[in-house]
């Protein structure tokens, strides 16, 4: 389920708001100009699914939201458990890229169709933790400062669009503050309790 946990800037021990509710959430976000969107992700994806294969499942979404937002490229994030012996190098890795907080010179579009990952937005003061799962639409502003997190066993495929044909550059910050949040495992740890 979809979660919303926001803290100031300087105390992840306050908890200002948590909700689970995709009204709440939505309104929350709305201030700050971030987008969010419970849509339908029930297409079951075989194991191994192609980027191709992922988007033609959702064609008619990724058709709607590309005509209506100008985007020039799709593709898809998919990272799934695996017996591939370098499988714990490879999550690692790809959640450490993700981890420091960043910002883009294009719109952080996301659809998220399997799994699930936390996109931290920190603005205005304040940090808001966005638990996605599969079904919800994330549609952070360029120059949003954030990160995101997927666990230390990721599984999550999310579609992804982009104004630039460059896709995912990430301008980093350089700022620790990643370190002082509860991540992924810690929150979803916390939700299921």
């Amino acid at each position: 389920m979809s979660l919303l946990t926001v803290w100031p800037e300087d105390d992840a021990a306050e908890v200002v708001v948590r909700t689970s509710e995709p009204g709440e959430i939505a309104r929350a976000l709305e201030p700050i100009g971030v987008r969010f969107e419970r849509w339908t992700a029930d297409v079951a994806l075989p194991d191994g699914a192609t980027q191709d294969q992922v988007i033609a499942a959702y064609k008619t979404e990724v058709d709607r939201i590309t005509a209506a937002e100008g985007y020039i490229l799709v593709d898809v994030i998919r990272l799934q458990p695996s017996d591939d012996p370098e499988w714990p190098a490879k999550a690692a890795g790809a959640r450490a890229k993700f981890l420091t907080e960043h910002t883009h010179e294009d719109d952080e579009v996301r659809f998220f169709v399997e799994g699930a990952g936390i996109f931290y937005l920190h603005i205005a003061g304040r940090v808001h933790a966005v638990l996605c799962e599969a079904g919800d639409l994330l549609s952070v502003p360029k120059g949003i400062t954030h990160w995101f997190d997927m666990g230390v066993e990721p599984s999550v495929a999310a579609i992804r669009f982009f104004h630039d044909e460059d896709g995912w550059v990430g301008d980093f910050t350089g700022d620790p503050i990643a370190s002082r949040f509860p991540d992924f495992d810690e929150i979803r740890a916390g939700y299921a309790a």
